[in-house]
This record gives C-alpha cells, structure tokens and sequence, in this order.
C-alpha cells in the first residue's frame, strides 16, 4: 500500500484506521506524512465518539436538542473530508477548528 493511500485509508473509519496503521507498522520507511495523517484521524475519531456520547446523554434528557446532535455530526463528516482532500493532496495540514489539538499528540514512528 502507498504511503498516499495509508493516509487516506486511516480516515475512512476505525477499521480504515487500524488497517492504515498496522501497514504502517509494517513498512521499513516510515513516512511522516502516513504518521501525521494517523494522528489527525485518530484524534478526530475520539473526538467525534466523545462528542457523540456527551450529545446522546444530552438529547436524552433534553430532546430539542437532537438539531444540535445532527450539526455537530454533520461536522465532523465534514472535518473527515477535508482531512482525507488534505491526506491526498500529501499536504500536512492540521484539520479545521480541532487539528491543532491533535498535532504532537501522537507519534506512530517508534517501534
């Protein structure tokens, strides 16, 4: 698998993730830009699954709430898509709003 395609691949769900990163494991030639993209997904995907239990909690006791639930999920399958434009475009480019968070966080490089 090219380094191109591992970084997309970690966008695409936790399996895509899994999958991208046991590859990258795999590889001799460990590309930083692969590591940096397995960072910014990985950040977004607990993001996301923290957010959505918070709002699940939250809807459950005040229902008016499910537009805000549907916004902040709409979000973050927008942030998924600018993070997989910049993963094809090999660019290292934090994601919007929440990517600088992510970034040093997690270094996939060591063995």
């Amino acid at each position: 698998m090219s380094k191109k395609t591992m970084a997309v691949v970690a966008y695409i769900t936790i399996i895509g993730w899994v999958v991208s990163y046991l590859e990258y494991k795999k590889s001799v030639d460990k590309s930083p830009l692969v590591n940096y993209h397995l960072g910014q997904s990985l950040g977004l995907i607990i993001l996301s699954f923290a957010l959505g239990i918070v709002m699940g909690v939250l809807v459950a006791v005040i229902p008016g709430l499910y537009i805000v639930s549907y916004i902040i999920s709409i979000l973050s399958l927008v942030l998924l898509l600018m993070g997989v434009i910049a993963a094809n475009n090999e660019a290292f480019k934090p994601l919007p709003i929440v990517g600088r968070l992510f970034e040093g966080k997690f270094d996939f490089s060591k063995s």
